[in-house]
């Protein structure tokens, strides 16, 4: 019997002629800790994946995404982010002990989602947003990249970091004026190519739109992202 990553509930599957004449991927949760998780869904932002509704609003952008657009450094260099839930208190908890507490398994919990929307974008390469050395010294793995391994994603090693203080302890408006924190590799794979960031949280936006530009800037055609929590 298997065992839901979250709360360590046994789960036994229903015998089926599905189940019996295809082997679906074992599931990594169950589904009361699955109906937990709080779906992106709605009218969202054509940029981010932020919920729209009432004065929050610029057209198709929250607002968030039009400073980011009228500002002459950051606007037009990263295209779409896509996310998958809301980053409420329970999958605040649920990041933080993968991310944080290093309990890698629970990345498996995700992979059925990213590959559900993954199969619908277009890109030629995908990249992880890297740790700088001290930080993954710290963590053990690098949580983007752990769920492209699990997603089957081929990755290519686009950028390194330069450590910085946490993000976490950071504010918004630090977060906004942070000089660029990444230098690009291999950027012969880049020219022309349309890139796919995969990372854990979108916040601000401000890590994702630093690569995105490094990433432009060093001759990326286009670059996209995806991450669980927005």
């Amino acid at each position: 019997m298997n065992r839901c990553l979250v709360c360590d509930e046994g789960m036994a599957q229903a015998l089926t002629w599905r189940s019996l004449l295809k082997q679906a991927e074992a599931r990594a949760i169950c589904e009361g800790c699955e109906g937990k998780l709080n779906r992106i869904t709605g009218e969202t932002c054509s940029m981010c994946s932020r919920g729209l509704g009432g004065d929050h609003r610029t057209g198709d952008l929250c607002l968030d995404c039009s400073r980011w657009e009228r500002n002459r450094e950051w606007g037009g260099y990263l295209s779409k982010n896509v996310s998958l839930f809301h980053y409420d208190e329970y999958l605040k908890d649920m990041i933080a002990k993968y991310k944080y507490r290093g309990d890698y398994a629970l990345a498996e919990v995700f992979v059925p989602f990213l590959k559900e929307r993954v199969k619908d974008m277009e890109f030629d390469l995908v990249t992880a947003i890297p740790l700088s050395d001290e930080r993954l010294k710290e963590r053990g793995f690098n949580q983007g990249q752990a769920l492209a391994d699990l997603v089957g994603l081929q990755t290519v090693e686009a950028l390194t970091r330069i450590h910085a203080e946490k993000q976490s302890k950071k504010s918004r408006q630090q977060r906004m004026s942070l000089p660029q924190v990444f230098q690009v590799m291999q950027s012969d794979l880049l020219e022309h190519k349309s890139i796919l960031i995969i990372d854990d949280i979108y916040t601000t936006g401000t890590t994702l739109r630093h690569a995105a530009k490094a990433l432009i800037m060093a001759g990326a055609k286009e670059v996209s992202s995806i991450t669980l929590a927005r």
